[in-house]
């Protein structure tokens, strides 16, 4: 199966499901799952983790966004918890929309960590102000979806130590460019709904997270002092804040 799947005892089996941004893996929210009291699983899109499929260097050139919600929705279905609350990164927020569309009778909340929030069912790049919407698709089909190595440490890794921002850096893995342009289809689910803001974020400024926030219909927001990466940076912060969010969410279900 693909994805890191670790189920705890616990005394009720809601979980977290968690789903990264641009460029990385599901081990990315290693050190903020290990502590939760909770079952976790850390999916990974196509060709991430321990698949075996193949370099994803390459393997997701060609993909088209479906391509990534099978298979995220595939490590979900062989998952044995039966309700869980997603919890959403940076380009995953607008993946984790779609997928969060496919599990009506399993979701019960939504967390969003820095995350890219399309309204009505638009495109990553439709939350872009134009004229940055239409440069960045341009430079996307003509540079592809890796920036240059200067821009992902000042962008990702403002606040990370040296060995980390390195990791970063020579893990990043190119998504599809579709990932970017296609619409997800998909609306806010109606489940309580956590926006966090990351206050030292190069990548997605404050004032963009605020817009990102209301287009997801927050019910709850919670403010980080941290940069695009909090669950490197501020693991035990961020952990801290999906436990009282879930505690939230179980108020709400009894």
């Amino acid at each position: 199966m693909n994805g890191t799947l670790v189920v705890k005892q616990a005394e009720e089996q809601v979980g977290f499901v968690f789903i990264h941004g641009a460029g990385l893996n599901g081990e990315v929210w290693a050190r903020v799952a290990e502590g939760l009291d909770s079952p976790y699983l850390l999916v990974d899109y196509p060709g991430g983790g321990n698949s075996g499929s193949g370099d994803p260097r390459s393997a997701r050139r060609h993909l088209a966004l479906q391509d990534y919600i099978a298979h995220m929705n595939g490590q979900i279905a062989a998952w044995d918890v039966r309700k869980f609350v997603i919890v959403a990164h940076s380009l995953g927020g607008a993946l984790a929309l779609r997928v969060a569309a496919a599990w009506p009778d399993r979701l019960v909340g939504f967390a969003a960590i820095g995350a890219v929030i399309p309204r009505r069912g638009g495109s990553f790049l439709s939350t872009m102000p134009f004229p940055k919407r239409v440069l960045l698709g341009a430079a996307l089909r003509l540079a592809g979806t890796k920036p240059p190595e200067a821009a992902i440490r000042q962008g990702l890794c403002n606040d990370l130590s040296p060995e980390q921002a390195a990791a970063v850096v020579s893990g990043f893995v190119p998504e599809s460019v579709a990932v970017y342009t296609e619409p997800v289809g998909a609306l806010a689910p109606d489940v309580p709904k956590l926006y966090v803001k990351l206050e030292q974020d190069r990548e997605l400024p404050l004032s963009e997270q605020e817009r990102m926030a209301s287009n997801l219909d927050a019910h709850y927001t919670e403010r980080l002092d941290a940069g695009h990466l909090p669950m490197l940076s501020r693991p035990g912060e961020l952990r801290l804040v999906l436990d009282a969010f879930l505690t939230r969410v179980r108020e709400d279900l009894s």
